[in-house]
C-alpha cells in the first residue's frame, strides 16, 4: 500500500530524536488548559478507558506525562499469585514470542534480530539466554504504560543502549530490519529463583523518556555511549522486586522484550502473536 510505504520512508528521513525531545518537552510541561485539551483529545482519539484510572478527568493531570503514566484504581488489575507461574508485565499485544535460536529472535516474517545486539553487544551478557525463550509485547497508545515484574527477582545490571527512535508498531516491525536492536533501549537483568531474566524497554518516536523505579529517568543521557550499572545481590542497596511490582514506565509508549534462560519457562499455550495481554494474567509457567 502506497500510504504505508510513505510512512516507512518518512521514518527514515525525519529527525526522530529532535521531534521526540520537542514532544517530550511539551509532555512534561504544566501547560494548563492546553495540557487538558491535549489529554481530552487523546482520550477520545484512542478510546482510553478512564473508568479504571485512579484519576478520572483530563483536568486532574498537571502534565501530559502524568496522564500517560496514569495510575490505575486499586483492583483494576489482579496479579496472578501462583508462584509457579509468571504474569504478563504490561497491557499490550504480543508481537512475537518463541525460542531464541542461534542468537536470533523473530521480529516479523522475514526479519530476525540479534539477542546479543539487543542486550547491548556483549556476548557474555547474552550467553545465559542463548537457547532460551523471548516474548515481545507492544504497548499501543491506549494501553496502561507502567511496566511490572512478571516474576520475583533481584536486579543485577542495567544497561542503557543509545540508538535510533523508529516508531514501534506492527507496520515498522514488518518493514524496518533490526527494529528492536537498533532503537534506543534500557536493558534490565534480574536474577530469579529459576535463572536470569532480562526485561528490555525499547524506546520509539516521541518516547520522551524511559524510567525505572530505582533510578528514575534513564533516557536520554548526553552522548552515544553505552552505560552500565551493577547492583549488589544482598544488603541494604540490593533492589529486590516481587511479582507484580512496578519496575518502570514509558512516557509515550513502546515495547517490552522479555528474555529467559533455557529450560526456565514455558509460555501460555493459548497465547502467541496478536494475543492481547493484560497485566497480571497468566503469561508462562516455570519449569522444574
Amino acid at each position: 500500500m502506497l500510504l504505508n510505504k510513505i510512512k516507512i520512508v518518512l521514518q527514515y528521513v525525519m529527525p526522530k530524536h529532535a521531534v521526540s525531545r520537542l514532544v517530550g518537552k511539551f509532555a512534561a510541561a504544566q501547560a494548563g488548559w492546553l495540557t487538558t485539551k491535549a489529554i481530552t483529545w487523546f482520550i477520545k482519539k484512542y478510546k482510553i478507558n478512564m473508568a479504571e484510572a485512579k484519576l478520572k478527568n483530563a483536568s486532574d493531570f498537571k502534565t501530559f506525562n502524568d496522564f500517560f503514566t496514569r495510575e490505575l484504581e486499586d483492583g483494576a488489575r489482579i496479579i496472578n499469585d501462583d508462584t509457579s507461574t509468571l504474569c504478563y508485565p504490561v497491557d499490550g499485544e504480543i508481537s512475537q514470542q518463541d525460542d531464541i535460536v542461534d542468537d536470533q529472535l523473530i521480529q516479523a516474517k522475514g526479519f530476525n534480530y540479534s539477542l546479543t545486539t539487543l542486550l547491548g553487544g556483549d556476548e557474555e551478557t547474552a550467553a545465559p539466554f542463548q537457547g532460551g525463550k523471548f516474548s515481545c509485547i507492544y504497548l499501543a497508545p491506549k494501553d496502561y504504560h507502567r511496566i511490572h515484574m512478571p516474576m520475583t527477582g533481584t536486579l543485577r545490571e542495567m544497561i542503557y543502549v543509545p540508538g535510533d527512535l523508529f516508531s514501534v508498531n506492527p507496520l515498522t516491525a514488518n518493514n524496518v530490519p533490526n527494529l528492536f536492536s537498533r532503537n534506543e533501549r534500557v536493558v534490565t537483568i534480574f536474577d530469579t529463583k529459576k535463572g536470569p531474566m532480562a526485561m528490555v524497554l525499547v524506546g520509539a518516536t516521541i518516547v520522551a523518556s524511559i524510567e525505572t523505579v530505582w533510578a528514575g529517568t534513564i533516557t536520554p543521557p548526553a552522548g552515544k555511549d553505552i552505560f552500565k550499572w551493577h547492583y549488589p545481590a544482598t544488603g541494604v542497596d540490593a533492589i529486590h522486586l516481587n511479582k507484580g511490582d512496578e519496575m518502570g514506565r514509558f512516557k509515550l509508549g513502546s515495547t517490552v522484550v522479555a528474555t529467559f534462560a533455557p529450560n526456565m519457562v514455558e509460555f501460555n499455550a493459548q497465547a502467541g502473536p496478536n494475543t492481547v495481554t493484560r497485566l497480571g494474567e497468566h503469561f508462562a509457567d516455570l519449569l522444574n
